[in-house]
């Protein structure tokens, strides 16, 4: 046996055409009018595979916003730092209290807890009315 001489094991069936009248219906199958109706409508939706794909992405729902302020409590900060050293946004980065987002240090906010016992000096930070009240009776001091 040559490869000329192979024949396939079953006939070609011929393409139904549609729009052509008969038992279809007056419109066949194709809805109404558009370019998808007429006859040799071959296009490809090329878009397609991107749109499908697009709710299926990492973070397709979630829209990443940066908080104003990254919030620290005055008792993380006295359990970092030894009496009368000095706090700042690098310090605090340097001693693990905050974390950057986005490879960036948001501007640090230190909020009040219930007390304050070492007297600190808060440098770079803005700090709340309460937070201030309470280094300034442990000793310690908040410069802008």
């Amino acid at each position: 046996m040559q490869l000329h001489q192979i024949q396939p094991k079953h006939s070609l069936q011929r393409k139904h055409r549609i729009g052509r009248g008969g038992k279809k219906g007056t419109y066949s199958g194709r809805g109404m009018k558009g370019q998808k109706a007429r006859a040799g409508a071959k296009f490809l939706p090329i878009i397609r595979s991107l749109i499908k794909r697009y709710p299926k992405m990492r973070g397709y729902r979630v829209q990443k916003t940066f908080p104003a302020f990254q919030i620290v409590s005055l008792l993380a900060v006295e359990k970092a730092f030894k009496v009368n050293e000095v706090v700042s946004p690098a310090s605090l980065l340097e001693k693990q209290v905050v974390s950057r987002f986005g490879g960036k240090l948001l501007p640090i906010k230190i909020l009040a807890s219930e007390t304050m016992a070492k007297a600190l000096t808060f440098e770079g930070c803005k700090v709340s009315k309460n937070a201030k009240i309470l280094i300034e009776k442990a000793g310690g001091t908040v410069k802008a």
